[in-house]
């Protein structure tokens, strides 16, 4: 998505959000997204089958550096997404970008300018930006 792309998205959200405009109704309505979402994740394993968690503790020798930690971590999944699990998941994770975008609308907020920022600021700390 380039950035034209998501200010497009945004205000587009902007025009058709309107039952639930409320900042309570559209933070609720977010965290109902996320939910959703998991639940997607949770049923391509449960129900179908298509991925598998295969989780235990990650294992990551002492001398290693904070860089070559990616080396040894692990995503814990297993196999891949079916087109079905795929387009379920894709859907809701669109639902959630919806209600992110309300959220940004209702504060104001662009959100290609919070990627922006936020890309720099991966970029500037690298691996050190989410410790």
């Amino acid at each position: 998505m380039t950035m034209e792309n998501c200010s497009e998205f945004q205000s587009t959200v902007g025009m058709y959000l309107v039952r639930h405009r409320s900042i309570l109704d559209v933070l609720s309505k977010l965290q109902e997204s996320i939910a959703r979402t998991n639940r997607a994740i949770t049923k391509a394993v449960t129900a179908c089958g298509c991925v598998e968690i295969d989780a235990s503790r990650q294992e990551m020798p002492d001398e290693s550096n904070l860089g070559e930690l990616i080396e040894y971590a692990s995503t814990h999944l297993e196999g891949r997404l079916c087109p079905e699990c795929r387009e379920r998941i894709e859907s809701e994770i669109g639902k959630l970008l919806f209600y992110v975008a309300a959220t940004c609308n209702l504060l104001d907020l662009k959100m290609d300018k919070i990627i922006l920022q936020e890309n720099k600021r991966i970029s500037t700390l690298g691996i050190f930006s989410l410790t």
